[in-house]
């Protein structure tokens, strides 16, 4: 086991058993063992007397006194101390910590993968844009912590599938059949006027972007004027299902190319089109029906109207209120036809049908009243469970004022239109400097700049100097040490700090992929990043410290063997990350 951390909990559980024989699993499964909160406080801390003493039937300061007295001393821990009302602080021997490094070098970059997460079958969904245009920045963020989540969950254990649902059913989709079929139009030279086409069908022109002639040229390429003959617009029973087919798939292969640009992959793209034909939603209102979980009734006016402005009738409902909705709610509308949430349900039903265990759906913030019904849905469905990682706005600034930088695509901004000012890593690391819950401000004039305070050039900028390190090294034939012998050479307090950080790593992906927040990876590499920078300074300020040293062959092959350590844990976290670890920088 690589995981200093969770090798340290296991002596404290021992010490903790033996003393007390009897304890429950379920005090044990609660004993932690954590960096302290304070510097000064040894460097590993304990909560197991506090949460054991109601059990042990024992006030917490007599337990802790008792594994202190049982573990001081006792290798690696070199001292226990009680503080507080009963927390054990613990004091590694520095070898526990130097060993860190070959083990780092042994595993590379599976160093910190857990099996945590037992195999356990994950459905990520995450950005599931309408493909009625360009993807806009308005999913970037989704996006981004949706395929970090993906990565920290992967590493962690978990079988992890990423999912891309295409919202092509419905009427926005006709909408876009229409746009499109107008720019088909425009393409071929009609001579009408977008108003006086607008006029002429149902509910007007809804898309109007500039993005939607692409879309018209490529079909009259395709299909020259064959969807254009007599009176236009022509009889809709005659294009429209091609016509919604082509711009969809048109517009999908778009989005598809800004998520490979941003570094995004999904392993399935599930059509919501696909899911209505095939009767998925009937069947799964017949299978609630069979549990009592539907009726026909009619629902009490919604909270704000009046009476009068309330048209009660007869809706097939679902008992969300038995899962804790606050209402039952209407799964087919007035025309007999499944509701948009009745074909949520039938889709989550799906993928818990294909082996889901845990269903993951990123989302914006303007979503969040739809999931109590969501969650009561999958709850009623049984065999998964349902978490929602929502997603706030992002703001844009420059200049130190906000910006909308452009409008190219019509009446949104566009990843590409983000691409042309910022490059990929540095949106990705930017928005998971942030939990995604909270809303942020994203600094076009910082992501660009080589300072500490953007950090994807600090921690880049780390990586790219450790493997300056490792070529010089090399070119030297210089060995990294990974005997212990060697490596107590390693005894500065910056180079004790990387090694205490380092260590961390494993327990930080645990707890990360267990909270769901894959933005704690991004503050342990600044963290990381931070350690090594004020190491690499201390050796530009004293010789003795430098990294290689001619005339010193133990230190420097130690010193090498740590770089080659904070290089590896900065690549295994930007992978999570999907941020690329640069060689050198430019």
């Amino acid at each position: 086991m690589s995981d200093l951390y969770a090798q340290t909990r296991e002596r404290v559980l021992a010490a903790l058993t033996d003393a007390f024989p009897d304890l429950p699993e379920e005090v044990l499964a609660r004993v932690e063992v954590v960096p302290p909160r304070e510097e000064g406080r040894g460097e590993m801390a304990s909560n197991a007397a506090m949460v054991s003493a109601r059990a042990a039937g024992r006030k917490p300061a007599e337990i802790a006194a008792e594994l202190a007295r049982r573990l001081a001393g006792t290798p690696p821990i070199a001292a226990a101390e009680i503080a507080g009302p009963g927390f054990l602080n613990l004091t590694l021997d520095a070898d526990a910590w130097r060993g860190v490094v070959p083990a780092v070098l042994a595993e590379g970059e599976s160093y910190g993968d857990s099996d945590i997460g037992g195999g356990i079958a994950v459905n990520v969904e995450y950005v599931s844009a309408n493909p009625t245009g360009p993807l806009h920045v308005g999913h970037c963020r989704g996006a981004v912590v949706g395929d970090a989540l993906a990565s920290l969950m992967e590493k962690a254990g978990y079988n992890v599938t990423r999912e891309f649902y295409v919202n092509d059913a419905g009427n926005q989709v006709t909408a876009l059949a229409w746009a499109a079929y107008w720019r088909y139009l425009e393409a071929l030279g009609t001579e009408l006027t977008q108003d006086e086409f607008a006029a002429r069908i149902p509910g007007g022109l809804q898309y109007g972007g500039d993005y939607l002639r692409d879309v018209g040229r490529a079909l009259a390429e395709a299909h020259g004027d064959a969807f254009a003959p007599g009176a236009m617009p022509a009889d809709p029973e005659f294009w429209l299902d091609a016509v919604r087919d082509f711009a969809i798939a048109f517009l999908l292969e778009t989005i598809k190319e800004d998520l490979a640009r941003l570094g995004i992959r999904h392993d399935v793209f599930r059509s919501e089109r696909a899911l209505v034909e095939s009767g998925a939603a009937d069947r799964v209102i017949a299978a609630l029906r069979e549990r009592d979980l539907i009726y026909e009734g009619v629902l009490e006016p919604p909270k704000g109207k009046l009476p009068e402005d309330w048209e009660p009738r007869e809706q097939t409902l679902f008992r969300a209120t038995l899962f804790g909705d606050d209402v039952d709610r209407p799964l087919r509308k007035s025309d007999g036809t499944a509701t948009y949430f009745a074909n949520d349900i039938a889709y989550h039903a799906e993928k818990i049908a294909l082996g889901a265990e845990i269903l993951i759906d990123v989302l914006g913030a303007d979503h969040g009243g739809y999931l109590p019904r969501m969650r009561a849905a999958v709850a009623a469905l049984g065999g998964a469970s349902f978490e929602v990682a929502l997603c706030q706005i992002v703001h844009f600034q420059k200049g130190g004022e906000q910006v909308r930088m452009s409008k190219r695509a019509g009446t949104f901004v566009t990843v590409a239109d983000l691409l042309e000012e910022v490059d990929a890593d540095a949106i990705r690391f930017t928005m998971l400097m942030r939990k995604n819950d909270a809303q942020m401000t994203f600094d076009l004039d910082l992501a660009v700049s080589q300072t500490r305070e953007n950090p994807v050039f600090y921690v880049q900028y780390a990586h790219a100097r450790a493997r300056s390190v490792l070529r010089a090294a090399d070119e030297r034939g210089i060995v990294p040490a990974d005997d212990l012998e060697t490596l107590r050479t390693l005894a500065d307090p910056a180079e004790m700090a990387v090694l205490r950080r380092i260590a961390l790593w494993p327990r930080l992906v645990e707890g990360a992929a267990q909270a769901r927040e894959p933005h704690r990876i991004a503050f342990f590499l600044y963290d990381l990043a931070s350690d090594f920078h004020m190491l690499w300074n201390r050796g530009r300020d004293d010789a003795a410290l430098r990294f290689l040293i001619e005339d010193r062959p133990a230190e420097t092959a130690a010193r090498v063997a740590l770089v080659a350590a904070v290089a590896t844990v900065l690549r295994s976290g930007m992978q999570v990350l999907g941020v690329t670890p640069v060689e050198e920088m430019r």
